[in-house]
């Protein structure tokens, strides 16, 4: 199956196919293939920005409503890397990747980072080719079942708990720093610290940025709220 038989499944009329299956070329296939000019991180920059305001309005009109820290923290888990990942996982997806070798050998097409992006660039291909109204049928489906559903562990959002326990009590912010990185590139491990004034309060590690700055969070909330 192609991905145009999977939107054609869902009555969904496609206007520019090279558009859609931009969103599907991870840079490992560019790499490899020099008749693809680009991967699909500009999509995946749309994308990003389209799923922010869907779910926002989403979260707005719930009825009893939330509150607005609800709300953030709400949006932060339905956006987040592993949500996304899920999203790709349950409409299957991911099997329209298009992977270099070396990615394909090393288990890209499972690997939430790169299964999330081009979720996000899957739906910034579908916005700009059909519009508002298809976007929302596709996130409809998947996405709103998972709004007042309870949270995995893996979708808390600790960054944006930790951020609301700190100004609780105090108008400060907390910043994230690398501290290094160790591995190979296609299955990199970052070490994050999680900072207040240059105070260490939680470090963390994780297969991404994002991974490594929640685990951090997580940390540091769960030794402050001891």
């Amino acid at each position: 199956m192609e991905i145009f038989d999977w939107l054609k499944e869902r009555n969904i009329e496609v206007h520019d196919r090279k558009l859609i299956l931009n969103a599907f070329v991870h840079s490992s296939y560019v790499n490899e293939h020099k008749s693809f000019h680009h991967d699909n991180e500009r999509l995946e920059f749309m994308g990003d920005a389209v799923l922010q305001v869907w779910s926002a309005k989403k979260l707005y009109l719930l009825d009893p409503p939330i509150n607005e820290g609800q709300m953030t923290t709400l949006r932060a888990q339905l956006v987040s890397e592993v949500a996304l990942a899920q999203y790709t996982r349950e409409l299957n997806l991911n099997q329209f990747l298009l992977l270099g070798v070396g990615e394909e050998k090393t288990g890209g097409r499972e690997r939430e980072s790169i299964m999330a992006d081009m979720f996000e660039a899957f739906i910034g291909a579908l916005y700009l080719d059909a519009g508002f109204d298809v976007v929302n049928q596709i996130l409809e489906s998947v996405i709103t079942p998972h709004i007042l559903a309870p949270k995995a562990e893996g979708l808390i959002d600790y960054k944006t708990k930790l951020q609301e326990y700190v100004q609780a009590d105090t108008r400060k912010t907390v910043n994230y720093e690398v501290l290094h990185m160790e591995g190979p590139n296609n299955q990199p491990v970052f070490e994050v610290a999680v900072k207040m004034d240059g105070i260490t309060l939680g470090k963390g590690k994780g297969a991404s940025k994002k991974k490594a700055e929640q685990a951090a969070a997580k940390d540091a909330f769960e030794k402050m709220v001891k």
